[in-house]
């Protein structure tokens, strides 16, 4: 194992969404992380695709493993207790049920219970079922997004389940590490999406107190409603990215785009002029045709790419910035070391418990 976490024990418990991302996070770091799965064959999604977030699990060991069996539930607490970090995505109480609550930790106070939730452990919802965008929904984060005159658009689950879920999730256990190193215990994490959802909001929410950011029905920067910071429709019916924000990057726009005449972009009753202006212009030509025309030149100026041209571009492909892990393309490891170097993600593989047990057999440093 290589990575700034190597030699550091992780148990995953059953989950979806944040809990294995966070895992193969922490796994793409160097840490020995060990999925518990449910024994039996995967089921298919409603969309009846089987194990179709396989990716999630890349570079650890999975062991099958009955939380309903009493001799496996009695191997799984044994691995517990010899582990630096254990993830759950669980509904409160149901680890509790299972004897595994965080009353474990008195006999391994060494470890980080690191708990994943959408609402948290407490308060009327805690026990409501929810996903990524009924988080956004009720943080405020939901309503601001997609322009003015539009329904509110879902960013994919990028910003409950993993920016405000499994991110929230690693920050939080790398904090208790570092805070470990010093005190020699560890402690219950408590990471909700809901809290994560609205501390990524923060600079809205800081624009709103200055009185940048106002009511949706007027529109905002970054929604998709300014036009210095929109999508635009090109001859071939693909897409180009503008975000000239700064002045110098909107003179570089308008003059490549030869738009000189145009109103005064920051009042947003000249919104729609200008908008129109630049959708028309964009028209004219195909995307590559404009990558063409604004290569080198300063205006924050980019194509939309979907998932394979992502892989495909130039500078993705210099920075190394995919992997092949399966025969399945995927975001490489980040970020980057200049000492701990990332190994190159593989294949999740299998295990039995007793040899995990046998494995981890051997007392960490921290407990001699």
């Amino acid at each position: 194992m290589s990575g700034p976490l190597a030699g550091v024990r992780v148990v995953e418990m059953p989950g979806l969404g944040p809990t294995p991302h966070a895992a193969m996070m922490l796994a793409d770091l160097g840490a020995d992380v060990i999925r518990i799965r449910r024994p039996g064959p995967d089921l298919p999604g409603p969309d009846g695709i089987t194990d179709a977030d396989a990716g999630l699990y890349r570079s650890r060991r999975s062991v099958d493993a009955d939380v309903k069996n009493p001799g496996d539930l009695v191997r799984i607490r044994e691995m517990i207790t010899r582990a630096d970090i254990l993830l759950e995505g669980f509904r409160p109480g149901v680890m509790e049920r299972l004897g595994l609550g965080p009353e474990i930790c008195d006999a391994a106070p060494q470890l980080i219970y690191a708990r994943m939730t959408g609402w948290g452990q407490d308060g009327d919802r805690a026990m409501s079922a929810g996903h990524d965008i009924n988080y956004l929904a009720v943080t405020g984060v939901l309503e601001a997004m997609g322009p003015a005159g539009a329904p509110p658009v879902p960013p994919l689950s990028l910003v409950g389940d993993f920016g405000g879920g499994s991110m929230l999730l690693v920050v939080g256990v790398l904090a208790a590490l570092h805070d470990r190193s010093r005190s020699g215990v560890g402690q219950v994490i408590d990471a909700a999406m809901v809290d994560g959802a609205g501390l990524l909001a923060q600079l809205q929410w800081s624009w709103k107190a200055a009185g940048r950011w106002v009511s949706r029905s007027e529109g905002n920067l970054l929604d998709g409603s300014a036009p210095f910071y929109a999508t635009y429709r090109c001859a071939d019916e693909k897409f180009i990215a503008v975000g000239a924000l700064e002045e110098k990057f909107w003179q570089n726009l308008i003059d490549t785009l030869d738009l000189g005449d145009l109103p005064d972009r920051w009042d947003r009753a000249n919104w729609p002029i200008i908008t129109a202006a630049l959708g028309a212009r964009f028209a004219t030509r195909t995307r590559e045709e404009w990558q063409e025309v604004f290569a080198g030149v300063d205006a924050c100026v980019t194509p939309v790419l979907d998932f394979d041209e992502a892989a495909a571009d130039p500078v993705a492909v210099q920075r190394r910035s995919h992997v092949r892990v399966d025969g399945a393309i995927q975001p490489a490891p980040a970020p980057r070391f200049s000492r701990s170097a990332l190994g190159t993600p593989r294949p999740s593989t299998t295990a039995e418990l007793t040899q995990v047990l046998d494995d981890w057999s051997v007392t960490l440093d921290f407990r001699k």
